[in-house]
């Protein structure tokens, strides 16, 4: 395994998750970061999107409704607004999830707004898929 770095997400409510993992990719305010190994430190605003924790085996992902990321020596810590695994969600909260992505993409017309739109529905579809799993 190549070097792991501490990951933790954290939420007003409870520890969502902790571990070593191979990679981190979080999104940041100003778009997608990727965190690997000893990275630089930084702090960065967190926009409404996807955590993706990836270790050898298995990638998985979390909601994040905002919050903040602090990168370091000792790993990243994502202080999240709002924190879910996918087994948080009722299948149904997914669904309407998409739905509410989908219009809000069908509505974008700038592509910054279109780029945000299309993460955040692949980011929920992604959510679905291992909420089946």
């Amino acid at each position: 395994m190549s070097e792991a770095i501490k990951v933790e997400i954290v939420s007003p409510e409870h520890l969502v998750f902790s571990g070593a993992v191979k990679s981190v990719s979080v999104p940041g305010v100003e778009g997608y970061f990727t965190v690997m190994g000893t990275h630089a430190p930084l702090m960065s605003i967190l926009k409404p999107g996807f955590v993706s924790v990836e270790d050898e085996k298995e990638t998985t992902s979390f909601y994040v409704g905002g919050g903040f990321a602090d990168v370091s020596d000792s790993g990243v810590t994502i202080l999240a607004e709002e924190a879910k695994s996918a087994s948080d969600f009722d299948p149904s909260q997914i669904k309407g999830a998409i739905k509410q992505a989908e219009e809000q993409l069908a509505g974008a017309e700038s592509p910054e707004a279109k780029n945000s739109a299309q993460a955040l529905l692949d980011g929920w579809k992604n959510l679905a898929l291992e909420a089946k799993n």
